[in-house]
């Protein structure tokens, strides 16, 4: 989850490398670092605990020239946050730094090795021990620095992806990755590298992009074409692909914090996600990956959707939806769980993988297990290029833009917009669904983008409401039906970003005994739209305020039941019950905005989270 950036060429690496971290603190913001070699031959370390607005602080009465450079900032694995375990890590004789993103599960064993052989540890990262070894074996055996690279992966168990630079060659970074997310960007003029841990850092300086694979490793030398080898010492032809992300995207604009502008964006990027795949005018939904494997996907035997997190909610709605309209059995699992069962797999299942970074490891190695069986491999992501868009054999990318805020809000609604979209192409291919309500559903989803907007109309009202949430030390979410994973989304946003305790329920589980914890001081959030269980959940409120719970209910508009019962309703517009949670969520996703600036804790960068899980 850490991030990684680097440069080699004729620029000042400093720019680019204090430039590509900000643009990576998503990633990790525990502490950060970089490496430089300057024109003299000497290589400045800089690290900092925290953000890297400290490192930079640092660095600022400091010699930061220099055409090479690695830099790191990190989500704490191995060894607490603190300046020393900061990367990058640094061999004994000062001469080898190391940046590293993932876990190297038998460091133990290594570290006890090179302990035997004389070496010394200052920190208590898995990293530094990686580092120690490369130079071991470049002693040990004259080995160059990627060939010490190469023969020290192979002793390595774990996932990662690496950037390295030598003082004996000051003209060359050598980078390597398994089960970790790097990449490879190729200047203009082809000069020039650029590397990190995903292309939002580099898009500025080039759209050339590669997606190192997994047992790579490249040698990026100053004025000479990328040299790519797999752990075999086998040559591999580097694979160039051209991304497009649009800078401003990457940018807050006008908004204080990443979230706020991710939520306030939702009605243009479901409008984006659904444009080219909703056709109007026809009257159908038109998704390539249906034209391209019909067969196995509308014959499937059953889907199985892994997935981990905000993922796995928008998995729940997609399971229900792709039951009711396509007559098919559908399993979801979360993946860190799934992937180290013995799962039950046919060769005519299709496994759908959802993530939006496409790098969130477990989701990953899920997908690779369910391929072994035979099954069809069907991603859904956000990050075009990412590992699980490439290890997918189809798929459908959510096209929502760059999600920059930790706490997921518009690649929730895109997902289930997506998922929404399959349900329905796939259902009328089976002949399944109704006509009248496979119409219908296509004229309601090409408004939903501006019913979200009069939802988002009602900010400064939410806000108001959400200040009553701001003592709270817990809160219960209820819903029914699809609006069932909609309360476990909104519990899991206000857990994350402003550290109250809460949980979703199935509404009608109340009963079996979260009801014990319902009294004057414990909020209950209702999904109380309008669906065919709306009367079960009134009864369930009823409930609630027999008890003195306190009730915030969010309620289709024109609801006049809630409201008695209620201490403070939100209403959003009419809608089919099937798309109901795109509405529904919303509010939910301010009120966690709402309550965290009240409490004034950081937004964007919540504690101990990273937004891309890419270690288990």
């Amino acid at each position: 989850m850490c991030g990684i950036v680097g440069y080699i060429g004729s620029k000042d690496a400093y720019p680019i490398l204090i430039d590509g971290l900000k643009q990576l603190e998503y990633r990790g913001y525990d502490s950060s670092g970089m490496a430089l070699i300057n024109d003299k031959g000497q290589m400045n370390l800089y690290r900092e605990k925290g953000k890297v607005s400290n490192l930079e602080s640092l660095a600022l009465s400091s010699d930061t020239s220099g055409n090479i450079g690695i830099a790191h900032t990190r989500w704490a694995t191995h060894g607490e946050p603190s300046r020393q375990n900061a990367h990058p890590q640094i061999s004994q004789s000062g001469r080898i730094a190391l940046v590293h993103n993932g876990i190297i599960e038998n460091y133990a064993i290594l570290k006890e090795f090179l302990l035997s052989k004389g070496y010394t540890f200052k920190s208590s990262t898995d990293t530094e021990v990686l580092v120690q070894l490369i130079e071991y074996i470049e002693k040990e055996y004259g080995k160059d620095l990627e060939g010490a690279i190469l023969q020290a992966l192979r002793r390595v168990v774990g996932a990662y992806a690496i950037a390295a630079i030598d003082l004996k060659s000051p003209d060359k970074i050598v980078v390597a990755r398994k089960s970790s997310p790097l990449v490879i960007g190729i200047g203009e003029k082809r000069d020039e590298f650029f590397l990190a841990s995903d292309a939002i850092p580099i898009v500025k300086y080039t759209k050339q992009i590669i997606y190192l694979n997994d047992n790579e490793v490249a040698l990026l030398k100053r004025g000479q074409d990328i040299e790519i080898h797999n752990l075999n010492n086998e040559n591999v032809t580097p694979d160039v692909r051209e991304v497009d992300i649009k800078l401003e995207s990457l940018g807050k604009g006008e908004y204080e914090h990443f979230m706020l502008k991710e939520i306030i964006d939702q009605p243009k990027c479901i409008s984006d996600c659904m444009r080219g795949r909703l056709l109007f005018k026809e009257g159908r939904v038109v998704l390539s990956t249906i034209n391209q494997h019909r067969e196995r996907l509308v014959n499937a035997r059953r889907f199985v959707i892994v997935a981990c997190g905000t993922s796995w909610h928008a998995g729940l709605i997609g399971k229900q939806l792709i039951e009711q309209w396509a007559n098919v059995p559908v399993v979801i699992e979360y993946a860190s769980e799934f992937r180290y069962r013995n799962p039950v797999i046919f060769p005519d299942d299709v496994v759908i993988a959802i993530s939006q970074s496409g790098e969130t490891a477990d989701t990953l190695a899920a997908f690779e297990l369910a391929k072994k069986y035979g099954a069809l491999c069907f991603g859904i992501v956000n990050v075009v290029g990412s590992s699980i868009a490439r290890a997918s054999q189809t798929g459908i990318y959510i096209h929502v833009g760059p999600e920059i805020g930790v706490a997921s809000t518009k690649a929730f609604t895109g997902q289930v917009t997506v998922l929404t979209l399959f349900a329905l192409a796939l259902g009328r291919e089976r002949g399944v669904v109704p006509l009248q309500e496979y119409n219908e559903t296509i004229e309601e989803l090409l408004r939903i983008p501006s019913k979200m907007q009069q939802v988002l109309d009602k900010n400064d009202e939410i806000k108001e409401i959400a200040r009553s949430l701001t003592y709270a030390k817990n809160a219960l979410y209820m819903g029914r039906g699809l609006n069932y994973p909609v309360a476990l989304e909104g519990a899991l946003k206000l857990k994350e970003i402003s550290y109250i305790h809460a949980e979703g329920y199935p509404a009608a589980e109340m009963k079996h005994g979260p009801i014990a914890l319902i009294d004057e001081a414990m909020p209950v959030i209702f999904l109380a739209t309008h669906h065919q269980l709306y009367k079960k959940i009134l009864s369930n409120i009823q409930e609630v305020k027999a008890r003195n719970g306190k009730i915030i209910a969010i309620v289709t508009e024109g609801d006049e039941e809630v409201s008695k019962f209620a201490e403070a309703t939100i209403e959003v517009p009419h809608t089919l019950a099937t798309l109901a949670p795109l509405l529904s969520v919303i509010p939910l996703q301010l009120i966690s905005y709402h309550v965290a600036r009240e409490k004034l804790l950081n937004v964007d960068q919540p504690r101990n989270l990273a937004k891309s899980v890419t270690v288990e």
